[in-house]
């Protein structure tokens, strides 16, 4: 087994508000390998995108408190300098966001932009990123790369402003990419195709990528391992199949039973978690879940600790209830809660 290449360890973040500290993230803890893509999926709100920015070091501020641990390539990231980070943003580490079009400068022309980074990070002339930044446009899928390098943002569709974001990138050809839900505004055909790009980066480059999203679809059709965030905490962590095969956290039956299955009837509305996400200003005591899990029980008021049950190696979760119990709450409730998986 390869090390890790990205190796996160009990990260916290709050934010000081006027009503309180909300404590965004809550211990979390995972690893990405070379070439390996890890999907942390979630409800809106669940600290999905916050550890993914307080990674490249966006969250500092003086209302935020950071704490943990965290590397890229053994470089430390949570208490590394601003200087430091900007050292590391691009060259060991990517990020492309949700809205590319807030992420573009929309008074420069997307070559320019892809050059700039270029230019502040490799010892070379200013017609050489140039073209550098053409060939990163060709390389992600952009029609006549050489006139929409002298195009602005407002000029491309959604999908092409998200491969420029690709580019963007892959620049300096980074070893790990964090993609924070890169298919949110697409339609379905664009959507592919982004994922494909995706996926061919990681198979031919050996890309490791951390894909931030809340479609499990996207899930099965790319990732590798799977992390299952809810407020705050990592709730379930494993392998694509044993998350969708053999589930282990109420959770994530939630979200696995809200999809509609093909190879069973068709029923009259979709299954859906009761209740709404808890404030992280005043987040339930224990396990967060418990005012929403039908099978919350005393103990529940206790925090489960992450850790792995049985003999599954590497698939864990933060649960009380025991695998047996587990196996026959599964069966009373659908027969079934894992999904099929796509044909390779």
């Amino acid at each position: 087994m390869s090390e890790a290449l990205l190796e996160v360890d009990d990260l916290r973040v709050s934010f000081a508000t006027e009503d309180g500290s909300v404590q965004a993230v809550d211990g979390v803890s995972f690893e990405v390998k070379p070439g390996e893509v890890l999907a942390v999926v979630g409800e809106s709100g669940c600290g999905k995108s916050v550890t993914a920015m307080t990674l490249m070091g966006l969250t500092r501020g003086s209302n935020a408190t950071i704490s943990g641990r965290a590397t890229v390539g053994g470089v430390e990231l949570i208490e590394a300098s601003d200087e430091d980070l900007r050292d590391v943003r691009g060259e060991k580490l990517a990020m492309i966001f949700q809205d590319p079009m807030t992420s573009l400068n929309p008074v420069y022309r997307v070559g320019d932009q892809i050059a700039e980074q270029i230019l502040a990070h490799r010892d070379v002339s200013k017609q050489e990123a140039a073209d550098r930044a053409i060939e990163l446009l060709y390389a992600v899928g952009i029609p006549a790369p050489a006139d929409r390098a002298r195009a602005y943002p407002h000029e491309f569709s959604g999908g092409m402003r998200q491969r420029a974001m690709i580019a963007m990138g892959l620049s300096l050809e980074p070893p790990m990419l964090i993609a924070d839900e890169p298919t949110t505004a697409l339609d379905v055909t664009i959507q592919a195709q982004i994922l494909r790009l995706l996926k061919k980066f990681n198979q031919e480059r050996g890309l490791a990528v951390m894909l931030i999203t809340h479609d499990l679809g996207v899930v099965a059709d790319i990732a590798d391992r799977v992390c299952v965030m809810y407020a705050g905490r990592v709730v379930e962590t494993g392998t694509l199949e044993q998350i969708f095969y053999d589930p282990q956290h109420p959770y994530t039956w939630g979200l696995l039973g809200s999809i509609m299955r093909l190879d069973r009837p068709r029923a009259d509305r979709l299954a859906q978690i009761k209740g709404q996400p808890p404030s992280l200003l005043s987040p339930p005591e224990g396990c967060h879940f418990r005012p929403r899990c039908p099978h919350a029980f005393n103990r529940c008021t206790e925090i489960p600790p992450l850790e792995q049950r049985g003999d599954t190696h590497g698939h864990a979760d933060r649960c009380w209830l025991s695998g047996e119990q587990k196996k026959t709450l599964r069966v009373l409730e659908s027969g079934d809660i894992g999904l099929e998986m796509p044909a390779a």
